[in-house]
């Protein structure tokens, strides 16, 4: 015969990252993604550090300049106030030695034929006196600085064609390469977040199929076991089971059967949210488990405390109810073989919300998986496929509005906790 035993179906694969202390599975490997934020901080702080150092570097040559700069009022100063002819042409020969200290490019025509005359601060070396050749490049040279600036002087004796100092000819630049830079690294950015998105959605697609296939597979199972039954002689039956035994386990499949369809029809779907007694759910969930502890978890024992008049949640009584059963089950995985308790509780609180909380005394959870540990794929089991707690914060936070969180777990159990607004 196919299947396990006739009406009596195998315990539940474990299907999130409850409790535990094995490693984390994921279906994919995290490095890649690990590695986008490192390599976008680095981008980011490199950006950063360039702008910074590139800004001191202009503000030490500005106030280099400034010192230049009074320095020549200075010597004009003692120019002026000089009555020695020679001590006015000395000083105007140190005004000029400032000058070029500044780093300005100069290039000295005669005009009105345009001939070189002198030069200083050019880009490119040249002889001294320069030769033909490159007297034609610092004249070329000169018209290109006419381009951006217009020449100083008498258009009947000499002009002197200027451009910028290197340090301004390198902030014209700045703010290209700092918004280039910043384009980068948003562009990066949101390529990540895309595949990071892509990425978790495709997780959890999967594992939400291998999950439905896990659950449906059980009870399809068990029904080809009945089918067999049903083809055999009466006397060839085990304990000799009649057809009517055999059409009530066949009915408890099929209920199962459409307990899983409507569950993941309801997943995949907005549901209609109405008036849920919480404490009736979990009322029902104990029945649930409580004949299934000796197979499922033998040696644990499952409390309940549910405060009286426990008001009303807005939800979707079977979602509800899947929600708490997938944490419930994480802690009987925890938990297999080694026995413990399990308490589930539930009270009003700030007014405005139901909290239910399921503790189990299983060994706790790895400090590796805590903050991914409702994320799905995320499973300390080798053969769970990560989904049940991703399945419970999807039902209560993203589609009643509660929130679900890990109350503590570092050390031996776990609390979970859950959140519900009340019905209105």
């Amino acid at each position: 015969m196919k299947g396990g035993a006739p009406g009596r179906t195998p315990a539940p694969r474990r299907t999130g990252g409850g409790s535990g202390n094995g490693p984390a599975v994921r279906p994919h490997s995290p490095g890649v993604s690990r590695s986008w934020p490192i390599t976008l901080a680095i981008l980011f702080s490199t950006l950063l550090i360039w702008y910074l150092v590139y800004t001191a570097e202009i503000v030490r040559s500005r106030e280099a300049d400034a010192e230049t700069f009074t320095r020549i009022y200075a010597q004009v100063q003692a120019g002026l106030t000089s009555p020695d002819r020679g001590a006015e042409l000395a000083a105007l020969t140190r005004l000029q030695i400032l000058l070029v200290e500044l780093g300005v490019p100069f290039v000295v025509t005669t005009e009105p034929a345009g001939d070189y005359y002198t030069s200083v601060n050019l880009p490119f070396e040249v002889a001294n006196p320069p030769t033909p050749e490159e007297v034609e490049r610092i004249l070329a040279y000169a018209r290109d600085l006419d381009a951006r600036n217009a020449p100083v002087g008498d258009s009947s004796s000499q002009l002197v064609h200027y451009g910028v100092t290197p340090q301004a000819a390198r902030l014209r630049w700045m703010p290209v390469l700092w918004a280039t830079g910043l384009i980068l690294t948003i562009l990066l950015a949101t390529t990540f977040f895309r595949y990071q998105k892509r990425n978790a959605a495709e997780r959890a697609w999967t594992a939400m199929a291998r999950e439905l296939a896990h659950q449906l597979g059980t009870p399809i199972s068990s029904l080809q076991g009945w089918v067999e039954l049903l083809g055999l002689r009466p006397g060839e039956r085990p304990e000799g089971m009649r057809r009517v035994e055999i059409a009530e386990a066949i009915g408890q499949d099929l209920e199962r059967l459409e307990r899983v369809s409507r569950r993941f029809e309801l997943i995949g779907r907005e549901p209609e949210l109405t008036r849920v007694s919480l404490g009736e759910v979990v009322a029902e969930l104990r029945s649930y488990m409580e004949v299934r502890l000796p197979r499922l978890g033998p040696g644990i024992a499952l409390h309940v405390d549910v405060a009286p008049g426990l008001p009303d949640v807005r939800g979707n009584r079977v979602l509800l109810a899947w929600a708490l059963e997938n944490v419930v089950k994480n802690a009987l995985d925890a938990m297999a073989g080694t026995g413990g308790s399990i308490s589930i509780s539930a009270k009003p609180a700030d007014g405005r919300w139901v909290r239910v909380r399921i503790r189990d005394t299983g060994p706790g959870v790895s400090t590796e998986i805590r903050d991914t540990l409702f994320d799905p794929g995320v499973t300390t089991k080798s053969g769970g496929w990560g989904v049940g707690l991703a399945l419970t914060r999807r039902i209560v936070e993203g589609m009643h509005g509660g929130r679900v969180e890990l109350l503590d777990g570092t050390g031996r159990g776990v609390t979970f906790q859950a959140s519900l607004p009340r019905a209105r």
